[in-house]
């Protein structure tokens, strides 16, 4: 089970260790703020970070810091290959040089520009 909250206690935060978490809150909140209902998604033994949904409207979010290598790769896009629909589906990032990318039909956005749109659904 994942648990997000509204504040960061900074003071006690360790960047190196918890920016994936810190991440994972932004895009939470951001979510919650343009009326998306926010669910962890489960794909047999694989998580699936963010289900948001609006109306009949659906989006799949694999949240990663930074994709370093094929494995980390494999893990984010791969968790969401896997989902059978046809609705968008993000691997959001803080690295602004691949932010537009697709990975077999997986866009891979960056957190800025996640955060600056308004349709999440048309990225």
């Amino acid at each position: 089970m994942k648990t997000w909250v509204c504040t960061t206690p900074l003071r006690h935060f360790d960047f190196r260790r918890d920016i994936n978490k810190l991440i994972e809150n932004v895009v939470c909140i951001d979510l919650l703020r343009y009326g998306y209902e926010v669910y962890v998604g489960k794909n047999g033994n694989k998580e699936i970070d963010f289900i948001a949904s609006k109306g009949d409207h659906k989006i799949y979010i694999q949240v990663a810091y930074i994709l370093l290598d094929e494995a980390t790769v494999q893990r984010e896009f791969g968790n969401l290959l896997e989902i059978p629909d046809n609705y968008p589906k993000y691997v959001i990032t803080m690295d602004e040089m691949q932010s537009g990318g697709n990975y077999q039909g997986i866009k891979q956005i960056s957190l800025r520009d996640f955060l600056l749109a308004e349709d999440k659904e048309k990225l």
